[in-house]
């Protein structure tokens, strides 16, 4: 199965794509999809959107992991990520991509062990289960690989086996 994990933002949006088979798991390709920050803001989405359909085209992944917003101290920041967020959205349906969303304790559990684990902790272990001699970067990157790690262990499990029998 081949997994893209979001990192969701207007400016800067992280991409991971992982393949997953019998809870093994490897790095197929990473970055990040930039906006200029001297262009307005529909045309900022505009171009979001455009070149996330260009690289689910070309990344062809099977399913999406999308990371669920975290309302932090800066409203205004927030407002337009989750703006972001759905045109991101908005092109993994149209490409009829299925998308499953994740907060980021649940990525957190899902890669450490530990819902309320530290930032460097997950990065570590993104590392340590990729096998990967360095972690990616940028941070945006990296955190769009754990997100689709999260998915592919948590699709995985035996309790979400269950649940679809």
């Amino acid at each position: 199965m081949r997994i893209l994990g979001i990192d969701p933002g207007y400016a800067t949006t992280g991409f991971g794509l992982i393949e997953a088979q019998r809870g093994q798991f490897r790095l197929l390709q990473s970055g990040v999809i930039t906006t200029p920050a001297d262009m307005d803001f529909p045309a900022r989405l505009e171009l979001l959107y455009d070149d996330m359909t260009r690289l689910i085209a070309e990344l062809k992944p099977d399913c999406a992991a999308v990371e669920e917003l975290f309302w932090g101290r800066n409203i205004t920041t927030g407002i337009g990520v989750a703006h972001g967020r759905g045109v991101i959205l908005l092109a993994l349906a149209k490409s009829g991509v299925p998308v499953t969303e994740y907060t980021p304790m649940q990525v957190k559990q899902a890669v450490v062990g530990y819902g309320k684990a530290e930032k460097h902790q997950v990065m570590d272990m993104t590392k340590r289960i990729l096998k990967l001699e360095k972690m990616v970067r940028p941070d945006d990157a990296a955190d769009a690989i754990a997100i689709a790690l999260c998915h592919g262990r948590s699709s995985s499990s035996l309790l979400a086996r269950l649940t679809e029998e």
